[in-house]
């Protein structure tokens, strides 16, 4: 038997037992930046699960309970928690420790009394911001897509993957709809025009809030939003990243500190200075 051909029925022979399906691990120098993890704090990151927010767009139950409220100190502990059905997102009991929370959702720990909405700050990291139980009773849903199905029921699809059937027939993509947690179904809807109040969701602008005053559409390409935030600055994103929030300067939810306005380096140095962080 040649060389060559006892090559070929060992490399077939890897490939018949080579496991199938997606990685079950994460190194954590790979994990996503936002989630604020520290390069030296071990090998292994949470491995977000299948869910309604993309893996590189959520944030692992895990990273929540252990790095950001500090309720627990090993992921052990975090399965622990989440099994004993501490946790709930946007109303639902969610007992896997990896469930990927995303933004906009509702984080309930009932037996802490904490309440959270899933927010950017202003440098495009994921912030737990408190909410009051009115305002944690609703979410802003981002409209992607509307279509008829197969049996012409007109359904109007989300970005956390929410299905709703029968939508107001002014919706469109690129609306929000505000959606009831408890009932699931939609009460308002923030059109998506000029003037409205947006929230940049991706790129290098993730984090920032302002007013969209121009939308170039380029056919075949990327359209461009140009948003302008209340101190005057204006920027431009992709039309992909920008969610309405609300109309004119009234946000229909609160907002995180800073407001979405990034400061330049030297503004946050001067204001350093002033607080006496740094001497001059």
């Amino acid at each position: 038997m040649s060389f060559s051909l006892c090559l070929y029925l060992a490399l077939s022979l890897v490939d018949t037992f080579r496991p199938n399906g997606n990685k079950k691990h994460l190194k954590r120098l790979n994990a996503p930046k936002h989630w604020g993890l520290g390069k030296m704090g071990g090998v292994w990151a949470p491995k977000a699960s299948a869910g309604p927010h993309k893996k590189r767009e959520c944030i692992p139950l895990a990273i929540i309970l252990r790095d950001r409220l500090k309720y627990a100190l090993t992921n052990k502990e975090c399965m622990q928690i989440c099994m004993e059905r501490c946790v709930k997102v946007d109303g639902k009991v969610r007992t896997d420790h990896n469930f990927p929370a995303g933004f906009m959702d509702v984080i309930e720990l009932e037996k802490s009394g904490d309440l959270f909405r899933l927010l950017f700050d202003v440098k495009g990291r994921f912030v737990l911001h408190r909410v009051s139980k009115e305002e944690g009773s609703y979410k802003l849903c981002k409209v992607v897509k509307t279509l008829t199905t197969n049996n012409k029921i007109p359904v109007a699809v989300t970005h956390d993957g929410r299905t709703i059937r029968y939508p107001d027939p002014d919706v469109k993509a690129n609306d929000t709809i505000k959606v009831d947690i408890a009932t699931g179904k939609m009460s308002d809807i923030i059109k998506f025009d000029l003037g409205a109040m947006v929230f940049i969701t991706k790129g290098h602008n993730a984090g920032r809030v302002g007013q969209l005053m121009h939308i170039e559409k380029h056919e075949g390409s990327f359209s461009i939003a140009t948003i302008k935030d209340s101190k005057g600055h204006t920027f431009s994103t992709r039309l992909v990243n920008v969610f309405a929030i609300g109309s004119g300067n009234q946000p229909q939810v609160t907002l995180p500190k800073g407001r979405g306005v990034r400061k330049s380096v030297i503004e946050e140095r001067q204001e350093a200075v002033a607080r006496g962080d740094i001497e001059m």
